[in-house]
């Protein structure tokens, strides 16, 4: 049976306020370079998007997700975030899939005061404390703070790096440096590559003819980390050999070839040994939910970057949510006001002095065997 509105209903039907919506933005690299990290990101947010507003949105409103493929080009996704704020009128941002990236994102969004989540992990996002920036990432200090508190418990003083000349390679390589000395830790050979080298034996080869050394750090993320721990098996290099949190990654495993990658160690989120997590762990019911979502939906592995943008927009739904307001400043004192939240990345308690809200204790050690990721106890 057919039914039939009458004009008046018709009139009232077209009269009615469209429903509320609250416009999330995001710039993510989901081509280019960085894409394998951009890519899981944007398919994350997208997925969370769909399922929040199936299940109410937030406080009853619906939320739009507007996002822009910026290439990992940081002038795209400055271009993009100045869209975001000025023609699209987004209340948030997430995104930032690099640093140099994010540095761009953020000039924008701490200009306009609307409240940006990064999903890099250079320290320089978060410190000094700018008042709209938050990240989801641990830093690279940390990183390198956790490799060489691991370092410490194996006996290892006297270490070569070989760092990326990218934005987070390079950064991650002077955090490294400035904090070496606290854990006691020696730094005889400092090598770099080019992100777009093929090749890093010459670099390897001058640190195997360094005499003392115990270990190698290789800062950086993208394909190049993959190279030299190809080149280091070439190379027949017998050393403890470790990466960074840059590559944490099924993606890492394969490039590499899981032969090569045998032992590497890098500090990891719990989203990649989602197994091996205790009963009573309080991540694990965040990450067992995400990992399920994403891996159904997808039906890829899920990975630690899709688990920063996962994090970042439970972050940013969380603190509408607890502010009963989709006003910027009303979203970025709910954000700061955080305690106690659990993601993939670990538990969130930010501060007006800590943009990130992450401590040592959110990275686990990680070390490849057979192909898997697995505890280091």
């Amino acid at each position: 049976m057919k039914t039939f509105l009458t004009t008046t209903a018709l009139v009232a039907a077209f009269a009615a306020p469209a429903l509320a919506e609250i416009k999330i933005g995001a710039s993510l690299s989901s081509t280019g370079p960085a894409a394998f990290l951009g890519d899981p990101e944007l398919k994350t947010l997208e997925m969370l998007v769909e399922d929040l507003n199936a299940k109410g949105g937030i406080n009853g409103e619906e939320v739009s997700l507007i996002a822009y493929d910026d290439n990992g080009d940081p002038n795209k996704a400055r271009t993009f975030a100045t869209r975001l704020v000025e023609d699209d009128e987004v209340v948030a941002i997430i995104g930032g899939t690099t640093t140099g990236t994010t540095m761009s994102i953020l000039a924008v969004a701490e200009d306009a005061e609307i409240p940006f989540i990064s999903l890099a992990g250079a320290i320089d996002i978060i410190s000094p404390v700018k008042p709209y920036t938050f990240k989801t990432p641990h830093t690279d200090r940390m990183a390198c703070q956790k490799i060489f508190e691991d370092m410490q418990k194996r006996g290892i003083a006297k270490i070569g790096m070989i760092s990326g000349t990218d934005g987070f390679g390079a950064s991650m390589q002077a955090q490294c440096k400035a904090v070496a000395g606290d854990y006691g830790i020696e730094i005889l050979a400092d090598e770099t590559y080019d992100p777009k080298d093929a090749d890093m034996t010459a670099q390897l080869t001058k640190i195997k003819g360094v005499e003392g050394v115990q270990a190698i750090l290789n800062p950086g993320f993208g394909q190049g980390p993959s190279i030299v721990t190809r080149n280091v098996k070439q190379l027949a290099i017998d050393l403890p050999f470790y990466q960074s949190h840059g590559v944490a990654s099924d993606g890492f495993i394969e490039l590499a070839g899981a032969d090569a990658a045998e032992g590497v160690r890098l500090p990891g989120t719990a989203l990649l040994v989602a197994d091996l997590l205790a009963a009573d762990d309080p991540q694990k019911p965040v990450v067992d939910a995400y990992k399920a979502m994403f891996e159904e939906k997808t039906g890829t592995p899920v990975g630690t970057f899709g688990g920063y943008a996962n994090d970042a927009f439970l972050i940013m739904t969380d603190a509408i949510a607890r502010a009963g307001s989709a006003e910027p400043a009303a979203i970025r004192d709910a954000i700061e006001a955080t305690t106690g939240l659990a993601g993939t990345t670990g538990v969130y308690s930010f501060t007006a002095e800590d943009h990130l809200g992450l401590d040592l204790s959110a990275f686990r050690m990680l070390e490849i065997k057979g192909g898997k990721w697995t505890l280091v106890q």
